[in-house]
């Protein structure tokens, strides 16, 4: 049997399956990427436990179009400052996650640093379908929606909608609370479950 490479948008399915088990996967590393872009508020939107819509928005640096499609490659990252990868000293790190997501769902990117145009940037399944100009604030807002869509064997492993959702809330609640310094919103189906301001002692859960 003859040994061959694999194509890029299986290779990116593939570590998907490393990174994005369930939608909270996901979640947490946006929320995670919002924080390390250092953040004040950050506006998380769920639509059916995060299957359909996970939605998440920063206040935070912002990327041009430059770093935006870098952002979307695999292996790339603002995070290490050189080769040595003992410097990390942020949350998020894996150079696949943003790809990874991309490829098994419809992503889209609206971001711009201060003082900079906005741009947006869609990757559905792996394809980019969109790369413009966009009138957006300063920050970051990345929407994911349809995972696993086109992914059916992964999609029959997920749980019910109001299970991942009840972990998607944890995971908020987790990140929140280690970050007392960050105002964090979350609302699902249009409902606000999670309300912090900065400087709280710990967020306002409602129950799923």
């Amino acid at each position: 049997m003859s040994i061959r490479r694999l194509p890029e948008h299986l290779v990116n399915r593939i570590a998907a399956g490393e990174v994005v088990e369930r939608p909270a996967s996901a979640l947490k590393e946006l929320v995670e990427n919002a924080i390390d872009a250092g953040a004040a508020r950050i506006l998380v939107r769920l639509a059916g436990g995060g299957i359909d819509l996970i939605e998440v928005s920063d206040d935070g640096c912002g990327m041009g179009p430059g770093d935006m499609a870098l952002a979307l490659e695999r292996h790339a990252t603002s995070k290490l400052p050189d080769d040595r990868i003992e410097a990390v000293t942020t949350l998020g790190f894996r150079g696949e996650a943003l790809p990874s997501i991309a490829s098994v769902a419809r992503l889209s990117i609206e971001s711009r640093p201060a003082g900079a145009e906005g741009w947006l940037r869609t990757v559905d399944n792996g394809e980019v379908v969109e790369d413009r100009p966009a009138a957006v604030p300063p920050g970051t807002r990345i929407r994911v929606e349809g995972l696993f869509a086109r992914v059916p064997a992964r999609r029959k492993f997920l749980r019910s909608a109001r299970s991942e959702f009840a972990v998607c809330v944890d995971q908020v609640r987790r990140l929140a609370m280690a970050r007392p310094d960050i105002a964090f919103t979350l609302e699902h189906d249009g409902r606000r479950v999670i309300g912090v301001q900065a400087g709280s002692r710990g967020p306002n859960v409602s129950p799923p």
